[in-house]
């Protein structure tokens, strides 16, 4: 089990309102109701509930059983807690400057740069970055539930490429239908393509 500071992105010594207001934003953000049409739906659900025990955790004061340092170097999960937050508030590219002056370049780094990569676009990096996270802490479930939703993202996607291309139906593919559409644009005095 995750220390429920560290889930929620505080200090251990965090004021009651300081905890209040994290779990706030964070339960605001990972809700089911505000990601009914998220892909990752799933794992922000799952996210929702483990912010949720350690809401719990802290304000019944059974947080103190928790270590906050879990298998890595204290400075170096500190500052990765607070880039987390930064991923947290969306703030993608700060994260990922952050990441990139961190030297232990550990499971929990890796995910985090995926996470980036993914948000900004760049999916297929990303996966990487995930792929290399569950490599190295296979038993962390958010990590191993972040890959399969990024994965099965990425197949719908190809899938539907692959039947808009005409290969998987009986449409023609995507180039024939614009030159068919600039040469309807041209008999009626417009240009769809300008360079053909």
């Amino acid at each position: 089990m995750k220390d429920p500071y560290d889930v929620l992105g505080l200090k251990r010594g965090a004021s009651k309102e300081e905890v209040k207001h994290a779990y706030r934003i964070l339960a605001k953000k990972y809700h089911p109701d505000m990601n009914v049409d998220n892909p990752l739906a799933d794992l922000a659900e799952e996210k929702f509930k483990e912010i949720q025990q350690a809401y719990d955790d802290i304000m019944n004061g059974t947080s103190s059983s928790y270590q906050s340092n879990s298998g890595y170097n204290s400075n170096s999960n500190s500052s990765l807690n607070s880039i987390r937050q930064q991923v947290n508030m969306q703030r993608y590219q700060d994260a990922i400057k952050s990441l990139n002056s961190v030297t232990a370049r550990n499971a929990e780094w890796n995910f985090l740069m995926g996470v980036c990569y993914v948000n900004l676009g760049s999916t297929g990096q990303g996966l990487q970055f995930v792929q290399n996270a569950v490599n190295m802490d296979s038993r962390n479930q958010e990590y191993q539930n972040f890959l399969n939703q990024i994965s099965n993202m990425q197949n719908t996607y190809q899938q539907r490429a692959y039947n808009y291309g005409g290969r998987g139906s009986n449409s023609t593919d995507c180039c024939t239908q614009l030159i068919c559409a600039d040469c309807l644009c041209e008999c009626l005095g417009g240009d769809l393509i300008s360079c053909c």
